[in-house]
Parts: structure tokens; sequence; C-alpha cells
């Protein structure tokens, strides 16, 4: 395969070891290469714009810059890059700041390889990797004990919420429960096709990268409560 159709991966950890792994795992892909390593974030920062990754694999603590600060920091420069961040441990509040801060989704660090493939494969398609019931589970844990994003108070998210339709708050509510496309279509009533085009259009309206964003938004501003059924 043509290395201009491979997706091009920056591996960004302080241990050495793990991004040795990670580079195996990768390079043994026909499809994907990396482009670089970086031992903590503000070198990550600075090799995006000189390598540009299709793909970072982000570790969460590092020395100098973490992962959260870093993610944010890259993709205001590199909004077109895709961030997965990684952790040690299950359902740790910072992948929830990581997803707050723009990254695609999120993996353990033992996550077999198999599935760390597949995770790249999924976001440098567009697609959040995290399933439904995986981000119902994460945010349920976390999200209450975290304080709110400095102007990212619920109210502050009431005039974007305002802008979508009874029908676009009705998935928006679904989708944050956990429930997937083809539930959310079955639950209401409607097409999983049609389900699709109501997120891609719930994103568009309220400015987010994809449907992880959404479901932060939509339990920062109550439209479903921690827990809920």
């Amino acid at each position: 395969m043509d290395t201009i159709d491979r997706i091009k991966v920056l591996l960004v950890d302080d241990q050495a070891l793990l991004r040795l792994g990670f580079r195996m795992i990768v390079g043994h892909e026909a499809d994907m290469e990396v482009v670089g390593e970086a031992p903590d974030g503000r070198v990550a920062v600075t090799m995006a714009g000189t390598t540009r990754p299709d793909v970072v694999l982000m570790d969460v603590r590092m020395p100098v810059m973490d992962g959260i600060a870093a993610t944010a920091e890259l993709l205001a420069a590199h909004p077109e890059v895709k961030v997965i961040i990684l952790t040690t441990f299950d359902l740790d509040e910072y992948v929830v700041q990581g997803l707050r801060a723009g990254a695609s989704g999120f993996l353990l660090k033992d996550t077999p390889p198999a599935d760390l493939v597949a995770a790249i494969r999924t976001v440098h398609g567009g697609q959040a990797f995290l399933a439904p019931e995986a981000t119902r589970r994460l945010l349920d844990v976390c999200v209450p004990a975290l304080p709110a994003p400095d102007g990212a108070q619920p109210d502050a998210h009431a005039a974007a919420l305002a802008t979508l339709t009874d029908r676009e708050n009705a998935v928006l509510a679904e989708l944050a429960a956990g429930l997937s496309n083809r539930e959310i279509g079955a639950k209401l009533y409607i097409a999983e096709g049609t389900v699709k085009i109501h997120v891609g259009r719930i994103l568009a309206k309220l400015g987010l990268r994809d449907r992880v964003q959404a479901v932060i938004l939509a339990y920062e501003a109550g439209v479903v409560r921690p827990g809920a059924a």
C-alpha cells in the first residue's frame, strides 16, 4: 500500500517501553504507520505540527504537559487530528476531561492489539471509539465528581439546546442515556438511518465533534441525570 494511504499515528507516552509496544502493534498494520513518538504533551504538540498525524495515541499522566492540556492545545491548532486518550485506570475522571478537550475516544493501556488498531481506524473514519453502554457507564461514574469546565455551566448550554427541534431533543436524550442508533430508532419509532441524520444535525447545531461530546453536554446541561434509568 502506498504510504499516502496509510493512517499516520503519533505515539505520546512518557514510558519508552510502552511506546515501543504501541509502535510494534501499529507498525504491523499495512494501512498504518508511526510518524513520531513524544515523551510528553509539550513535545507532542510541537511534533503534531511537523509530522501531521491523522491519529494521536495520547497518555494522560505525563511530565511537562499532561495529556489533557496537550489534547486541547493540539486540537486547537490542528482540529482535523483525532486523539485517543490512553489510561491505566478504567473510568478514570481524567478520561472525561480529555473527551471534553476534544478527544475522540479512550482506551486502557492493556487493550488487546486488535482493539487498539480497531480504535485507530474508527476514529480516523470520524467516529468516536466508545460503545453506547461504555459511554453511559463512564459518565455515570465520572461526570458527577467533575467540576464544570470554565463557561460550561448548565445555563450556558440553554441557547444551543434551544436550536434543537423537539425530535432532536428527544434523540439527544436517548443518545445520552447510552442507546445506540438502532435502539433510539426503536424507542422513538423512526428508522435507524433517520436517527443518524438527527445525530448529525445535533452535532452541527451544538458545534460538537462527535456523539461523545454530545453526551457530555447533555449531562452537564441536565438533559439526563447520572444513574437515571
